[in-house]
């Protein structure tokens, strides 16, 4: 259990922390949400000890071991497999010494605790966890250093899960993940046995990886238990409470101020004038969250251009004398909204670079419209921003004719204040470049975006406000993204990027996501069966009736698992003298956890024997 209890910490005068009290259950994952410069990342680090807290307490059971992916990018000459090995440092030191000890005692407990940590089945268990973040078995073998940054990161998140800190602390860890990673690690959360926090804007991984939300806002920490969509009801339920009273509260203002501008110079009055004056200083308002104003992007219009304003026959493209992508026979028409799916490394980037003209077609026909415009958003086009210039700096480069009110006009746009477009964006947030890219991304009003992992750095509020400019914008849109959220409500059209050539992915989002989760699993042989009798009408009403009562069942043990989760994060319960009591309702947790996984695979079959029936009927 991680008990924070009324906490204060500030950085350079601002208060993050004041007051701040949480308890987290052992064993729970828990998604830590709130605006981008609340703190989040300064409340990991006051957990692991890195920073001293100016007044309050953080408990951690003893001996507990806390994991996070480190900063620094493993870069050595060591095998991927043997760093990954490597993390897991008992036992490591245990196989370093069983070569040399010879004590038979000491040699007996050494294989004693190496059957106790599954030692055995570590190299199996290192190599499982590299396939799901991208890694093949070649890949595994080759060093470090022959990666880059951002795979030598996905190397430093497998290390941390493999040694199964109690206390897993991850920040913002799908950045460096694509599509497939980030599902892979949505299911592997899911399933870790020790305690998750998790930093994060992905709604999807929020809603799936986790069943809690710790809430940092106002500088207090707020616990919820139930995944995020839920906690935005009922977020949204309290902001609109505390709204109407504060409106009730300042209509009751309002009328006794009224009565005390017309008499506060009676003298017949003025008592009671003084009494309302009271009165209004005793009245207060309901404190409300910050509300994060909704940072709406503003993108330029383009004019209609006739369709399709590209088409290819027959492309072929690749790096020098390379072929990567074959076979393209694509046409992108401007309302079109497409996400390009498939793993890292079959050719996403290649495909965003021919259609943006930064890559040329070694073979094939590709058709352009004469005035077409593209705008192109890339993660390393974040980086290459000049870090000794001021956003208005940038803007008067690209746009020397304009007037600076109009320059800061474009930037209160795509959300950027005034103090933030004379900051040198070297100091600017990761959210605050972004949002700068985007603009310099869409200034000519491009008839087709083309998006590679826009999200990354902005928070779930800017998340939002993306989808609504997207959704308005009348140009085309081309989507690379580990965000499902971002992708379900934007893309109308899936395009798989796989085997050196693009195709039409026939599915919606889900299908991919199944598929990805089936793709790794051995294969049955089944035997052909005959072609299945028409159920009759009583079988499916039989059927329906089996299903429904699988979802009741599953929508019994959420509410039971909510109010358990609630009970475990109330601290009286971990006081001395209710230890028994503690134990009991764990054990209650722990069966409703079991039965809520049995009920759901109930659920699953239940579905498939409907859907099988629907389609022989």
């Amino acid at each position: 259990m991680l008990r924070i209890e009324d906490i204060t910490y500030a950085v350079e005068g601002r208060p993050l922390f004041d007051g701040a009290s949480a308890t987290i259950p052992d064993g729970h994952k828990v998604g830590l949400v709130g605006r981008n410069g609340t703190g989040k990342t300064t409340l990991f680090r006051l957990i692991r000890g890195e920073l001293a807290l100016e007044s309050g307490n953080i408990v951690l059971p003893k001996r507990a071991r806390i994991g996070g992916v480190a900063q620094e990018a493993p870069s050595s000459d060591v095998s991927l497999i043997d760093t990954v090995l490597a993390a897991d440092t008992e036992r490591s030191a245990l196989m370093a010494e069983a070569d040399s000890a010879e004590d038979p005692a000491r040699i007996a407990e050494i294989q004693t605790r190496l059957a106790d940590i599954d030692a055995w089945s570590a190299e199996s268990r290192a190599a499982s966890i590299l396939k799901g973040l991208g890694f093949d078995d070649e890949d595994q073998l080759r060093p470090c250093s022959d990666f880059s940054g951002g795979w030598r990161m996905r190397v430093a998140l497998a290390a941390v899960l493999f040694s199964q800190p109690d206390l897993l602390l991850l920040d913002e860890p799908t950045n460096y993940l694509d599509l497939e990673g980030a599902l892979w690690l949505e299911s592997y959360l899911a399933k870790y046995p020790h305690t998750v926090i998790i930093i994060s804007h992905d709604r999807g991984l929020l809603n799936r990886a986790v069943g809690s939300i710790l809430h940092l806002e106002d500088r207090k920490l707020t616990y919820y238990a139930v995944p995020y969509d839920k906690f935005a009801e009922r977020r949204a339920e309290r902001l609109a409470q505390a709204e109407s009273e504060n409106a009730k509260a300042k209509a009751r203002i309002a009328h006794l101020q009224s009565f005390v501008d017309r008499f506060r110079y009676k003298a017949s009055k003025a008592v009671q004038a003084q009494s309302r004056l009271k009165m209004i200083e005793r009245i207060q308002l309901v404190s409300t969250p910050q509300e994060a104003a909704l940072r709406a992007f503003s993108f330029p219009e383009p004019e209609e251009l006739s369709p399709p304003i590209i088409q290819i026959e027959g492309g072929v493209t690749g790096y020098g004398e390379t072929e990567v992508l074959r076979r393209l026979n694509l046409r992108i028409d401007q309302d079109d909204r497409i996400a390009l799916l498939g793993k890292n490394g079959q050719g996403k980037s290649t495909l965003s670079k021919l259609l943006s003209d930064r890559l040329p077609l070694m073979a094939g026909k590709m058709t352009r419209s004469n005035k077409l415009r593209i705008g192109y958003f890339a993660q390393h086009q974040v980086d290459e921003l000049h870090v000794d210039e001021t956003p208005l700096d940038h803007l008067r480069r690209l746009r020397p004719g304009e007037a600076p009110g109009k320059w800061r006009s474009r930037l209160a746009g795509f959300g950027m204040n005034t103090d933030q477009a004379e900051t040198l964006v070297g100091r600017l947030s990761g959210g605050q470049k972004a949002r700068l890219s985007l603009l310099i991304a869409t200034i000519d009003a491009p008839h087709m975006l083309i998006l590679d992992e826009p999200t990354n750095h902005l928070d779930i509020e800017s998340r939002e406000a993306l989808v609504e400019a997207l959704t308005a914008y009348s140009g085309a849109v081309v989507l690379v993204s580990h965000d499902m959220h971002l992708l379900s409500l934007v893309a109308d059209r899936l395009w798989l990027v796989s085997d050196g050539t693009v195709k039409l992915f026939d599915g919606d989002l889900e299908s991919y996501r199944t598929m990805l989760q089936a793709r790794d699993k051995p294969a049955r042989e089944k035997p052909l069966a005959a072609k299945p009798k028409r159920p009759s009408r009583d079988a499916m009403q039989a059927l329906r009736a089996d299903l429904r009562k699988c979802e009741d069942r599953i929508e019994k043990l959420t509410d039971m698992h909510e109010k358990l989760s609630a009970k475990l994060a109330d601290p009286a319960l971990y006081e001395d003298d209710k230890i028994n009591d503690l134990e009991a309702w764990n054990r209650k947790f722990a069966e409703v956890v079991e039965a809520m996984q049995k009920a759901e695979s109930l659920w699953v079959a239940a579905a498939e024997r409907l859907e099988n029936a629907e389609g022989a009927a």
